[in-house]
């Protein structure tokens, strides 16, 4: 009977034990998780939040991100050939915003312990505290990308990642978004904003091809083809070329046009309103001879 109760003590100790243990480590979790939130979300620039600043491997500058630095070295008032952007791969020193020293990159302030950024590429040198932007890093693109990698997929062909939905859909043209926007001029690759692709196979911002639209513009700047089905508005166009007779003078005159669409030329009826293509029935023409 005394030995049963010394076992119970045993067992007892050693429960009274685990549990100090547990609520030690879970004090000490605790003060980790307290110590790396520190700051979240307070700081940053208009780009990023974040809780570190950059070196520029280029000029030897702080800035708080890759954009600050890539617009105040391309401002207008700075001379052409002192312009550049910074090597965003080649950055080797963060500044932590909290404690203000400089170190390598790396997650994790290594003088206070305050995690600089949410979200850290160890390979794009990025910290960003505002994980809803579901940041990722594509080996494709070789940059991070938002969205969540779960809705887009890496096109080898087109150099890109694009929508999940164009996946079967999508028609590639080598190095698709490796130029500029036709409308804004910004480099579609790195653009922050959203890209969309037309059904020519070229690249566009959304709102600018939003923009197209609101002042009547249906044809890619690029080639232009039709970027988006126009079949509705051929069937106005016949109506309205059936409502209005050409003149005496002008009834049986030929021209020769090329169909932006579909690439075909063809001899048809001049009409003042438009020309239809033969091959593919659309408007979108242009006459070359007569």
């Amino acid at each position: 009977m005394v030995r049963l109760n010394k076992m119970e003590d045993a067992h007892l100790n050693l429960s009274c034990m685990l549990t100090v243990d547990s609520k030690v480590e879970s004090r000490d979790t605790g003060k980790a998780t307290e110590l790396l939130e520190r700051g979240h979300m307070e700081y940053g620039c208009p780009h990023y939040r974040r809780r570190c600043r950059i070196r520029a491997p280029c000029c030897n500058e702080i800035f708080d991100c890759r954009h600050c630095h890539n617009e105040a070295k391309n401002n207008i008032n700075v001379d052409q050939k002192h312009r550049h952007d910074i090597p965003r791969h080649q950055v080797k020193e963060v500044i932590c915003s909290l404690c203000g020293a400089e170190q390598e990159v790396g997650q994790v302030c290594v003088n206070c312990g305050v995690c600089m950024g949410k979200y850290f590429c160890g390979t794009c040198k990025l910290f960003d505290d505002d994980t809803s932007k579901r940041q990722y890093h594509c080996n494709g693109c070789g940059i991070c990308r938002i969205g969540g990698r779960e809705n887009f997929f890496h096109c080898y062909k087109c150099g890109c990642c694009y929508s999940i939905m164009l996946k079967n859909s999508h028609p590639c043209v080598e190095g698709a978004m490796h130029h500029d926007c036709p409308v804004c001029f910004e480099f579609l690759f790195e653009s922050t904003n959203d890209v969309t692709v037309m059904l020519c196979g070229h690249t566009i911002h959304k709102d600018c091809l939003k923009e197209m639209r609101e002042h009547y513009q249906y044809a890619c700047p690029l080639c232009s083809k039709s970027v988006c089905d126009m079949s509705k508005v051929w069937e106005k166009y016949d109506m309205e070329i059936a409502a209005t007779p050409m003149p005496e003078p002008y009834k049986n005159k030929l021209v020769w046009i090329l169909c932006n669409d579909c690439g075909k030329s063809s001899q048809v009826q001049y009409h003042v309103v438009a020309q239809k293509c033969l091959n593919c029935k659309s408007y979108n023409t242009r006459q070359t001879r007569g």
